[in-house]
Formats: C-alpha cells, structure tokens, sequence
C-alpha cells in the first residue's frame, strides 16, 4: 500500500531513484535563486527599459515561476525525466480540503476583527463583491491566482519537499523548506512591495514565523495526497482570498492592519495552530525513497 502511494515520488519501479538528494537540492537552490536575482533586481530598481517594455508590469509572476524553471530544469538534469513532482490527479477530497482551508481560517481571523470592532466589517464592499456581475471578476482573479502559485509549487512542494524528505525527518523537512520560502520572499519585501502596515522588521518577524506554520501545512498535504496540486490550489486561493478578498470587505485601522492578513499577528497564531495538527498526524505520510533506492 505504501509502494502504491509513493509511487509518484519516484521514478518508475524498473528504475529506481539514485540521484544524491542532496546534491540535488543544492543545484536546484542555486538556480532558482539566480533565475529569480534578475527579476528581484527589476523589482527593487525598475529600470526604465523594464518599464518601457512592460516587463516591470508582469515581474512578480515570472519571479514566482522561477521557482517551477529551476526544478525542471534540475529534475531534468539529474533524472533525465520528470517524474516525482506529483502530477498525478489524486483524490479530489484534498483538492476540496486545500480550497475550503484558506478561506475558513481567513473567516475566522478576519470575523474575529469584524466582531470586535478591531476591524469593522463593510457591508457595501460585500454586495459589491458577491453580486452576480461581480461573481464572474471574482473567479478569474482566483484562476489567475491559482496560475500564479503553480510557478511556486512546483518548485517548493514539487521538488524541494520531496527531494528533503529523502534524507531528512518531517520536523526538519518543515522548518528547512520554511525559511528557504523565507528566504526567497526577503529580497520583495526589502524593496518594500510586500509587507504590512505594521513596518518592515515587523512584517518580517510575523512572516517567519506563520511561514513556519504554512510550510508544515503545505508540506503535509503535499506529501499525504500524492499531488502537487492541493498545495497548488491551497496557495492560489489563500493568496486572493487573505491578500485581496476578506481585506476588501475590512475597514482598515491602525490595529487591523497588525492583526489581519499574512503579516498580521493572528496569521501567526492559525498558521502555529494548523502546522501543530499536521506535524501531529506525520506518521500518516508515506516513508520517502532513500538515496541509495528503494523505499
């Protein structure tokens, strides 16, 4: 049952995997970081030919798929095929579960600004966002999320994930894959076109710290499903859904803004609360493949 499950993690049964995982995230690191240099540098100093160009205009979502041409690339040198990115369907109970996540932690975090007043909820904003009209805006920008996390998943959960899992425990797999994700985002925030309203050392500390949380969580259904396409879906849709959708409907204040979204205080205390459950239920994921093959 185990071989069964695992199978996507590795190549096909006649051919088992010997690649040095090591070596491998090693290489995949350095080219996601190089690739992704180029658009950091387009972020943080908009050149005017990336301007004139409009290159400027699309450099956040070819920065997130930086992640994605690394590990191809990388997955094709050292394998010489693509297997172990966990594109097989799975069952969509994960697919649900990954959708329904985001949207029920950002309920509770931002109905708990709405009813304590920290927040105060706007009814107008909300018939705007859910009228009929508004429906059809509303599915595209979570597609268009939803396209945008792929480029990420598909490097972290995709390759990096699996790929640590081979010569580390889950604790460890977690906390290094968090602060690597971390370490990615730094170079955006510093240019100071992503974080919260609550400054810099602040955002970043609460960044950390919920990404401990998120990376066990992504992680975890990850490797439990067998897809990369829950984390997909679950990243897509918490990025439209905390970033743009339940801040709409909230009045911004002084206290809201440290409280709500991803670099609100209260993301660290759901994303600590969700990590624990899944690091909890580890024993359920599949055994990785080791370097020297086999499971």
């Amino acid at each position: 049952m185990i071989l069964h499950t695992f199978r996507y993690m590795a190549e096909p049964a006649h051919t088992p995997l010997t690649t040095d995982p090591k070596r491998v995230v090693c290489a995949y690191l350095v080219l996601t970081f190089a690739l992704s240099s180029i658009f950091w540098y387009l972020i943080m100093a908009k050149p005017q030919f990336a301007v004139d160009s409009g290159l400027l205009r699309h450099s956040v979502f070819l920065l997130m798929w930086c992640p994605a041409v690394a590990a191809i690339a990388t997955r094709l040198y050292f394998q010489r095929n693509l297997d172990g990115f966990g594109f097989t369907i799975g069952s969509l109970r994960w697919w649900l579960l990954a959708a329904l996540i985001p949207i029920a932690y950002g309920l509770v975090m931002f109905g708990t600004g709405w009813i304590t007043g920290i927040a105060p909820f706007l009814p107008e904003k909300a018939a705007a966002m859910l009228a009929l009209p508004a429906l059809e805006a509303v599915l595209i920008a979570i597609c268009s999320n939803i396209v945008s996390a792929t480029g990420e998943e598909l490097g972290w959960r995709g390759l990096l994930v699996p790929e640590l899992g081979r010569f580390a425990d889950f604790t460890t797999l977690a906390v290094i894959s968090a602060f690597i994700w971390f370490c990615w985002h730094v170079p955006v925030m510093l240019a100071g076109g992503y974080q919260g309203s609550g400054g810099l050392v602040y955002s970043m500390v609460v960044f950390f710290l919920a990404m401990i949380g998120g990376s066990t969580l992504f992680a975890w259904i990850r490797l439990r499903s067998g897809s990369i396409w829950p984390a997909v879906i679950l990243h897509g849709v918490d990025n439209y859904f905390i970033q743009h959708f339940f801040p709409i409907l909230t009045a911004t204040t002084v206290a809201g803004g440290a409280m709500l979204g991803e670099f609100g205080w209260f993301s660290v205390l759901v994303s600590v609360i969700i990590g624990l459950i899944c690091w909890h239920f580890r024993y359920l994921l599949p055994k990785m493949p080791k370097p020297e093959g086999g499971l």
